[in-house]
């Protein structure tokens, strides 16, 4: 199978997914994650239509995406990997949303720098819902504070929230939990679900998915 056709394959099951789900057609963006392929295999993709796309480290993607994005200039470039405080003013100057704020730290470094680059960036904040001390992410009972500081103190155009359940349990009740959390700070975008559980997630309300593998082929 083609990079083009499974990009249509999923692009079919997350159509299908929202169907099932009774939500509009068009409801679930998705983010087509590129992290550790090259501009040469990401180019069909974006030949094919593709306009949203995923990285996960500042430098990788700033070793192909300028050129890309000179090319097509209507792309959206998405972070979802880990910010370090010292790549923030990288990370402004090259993506168009940030998914990772997940601590205080970073959301007052990309606030400082949105203003000194005057970007304004979409931005979602990460909740570790499975308080996993491995990984990245606000804690659940702090979500709803956390996201106050970032909007009213910081001045951060926050959209959505995002996360990353555990690999050994069932996504479910993280997707539920995201969606209420949301839902308790007046926001309406849901980041969650990858290749192996995004149209679970969509079920649960997702707006986008992060969707990688089952596009590019195992890494």
């Amino acid at each position: 199978m083609t990079i083009e056709e499974r990009l249509d394959e999923v692009k079919g099951r997350i159509a299908e997914a929202t169907r099932q789900a009774k939500r509009e057609a068009l409801a679930v963006q998705l983010v087509a994650v590129s992290k550790t392929f090259e501009a040469d295999a990401i180019r069909p993709v974006i030949i094919a239509g593709q306009r949203v796309f995923g990285e996960n480290r500042v430098q990788e993607a700033q070793g192909k995406w300028p050129l890309l994005k000179s090319a097509t200039p209507d792309l959206e470039l998405h972070l979802i990997g880990p910010l370090q405080s010292n790549k923030a003013a990288d990370a402004v100057a090259l993506f168009d949303v940030i998914e990772t704020v997940d601590r205080e730290k970073i959301a007052r470094a990309l606030s400082a720098e949105m203003k000194r680059q005057g970007r304004a960036l979409a931005c979602y904040v990460q909740v570790n819902t499975g308080l996993e001390p491995q990984k990245a992410g606000i804690a659940p009972d702090d979500t709803v504070a956390f996201v106050a500081l970032c909007r009213d103190e910081l001045g951060l155009n926050v959209e959505g929230l995002m996360c990353i359940p555990p690999a050994d349990e069932n996504p479910g009740p993280h997707f539920a939990l995201l969606a209420k959390l949301a839902s308790e700070c007046g926001l309406s975008r849901l980041s969650m679900g990858m290749s192996g559980d995004f149209e679970t997630a969509i079920a649960f309300g997702a707006t986008s998915v992060r969707v990688g593998s089952a596009i590019f082929g195992t890494r």
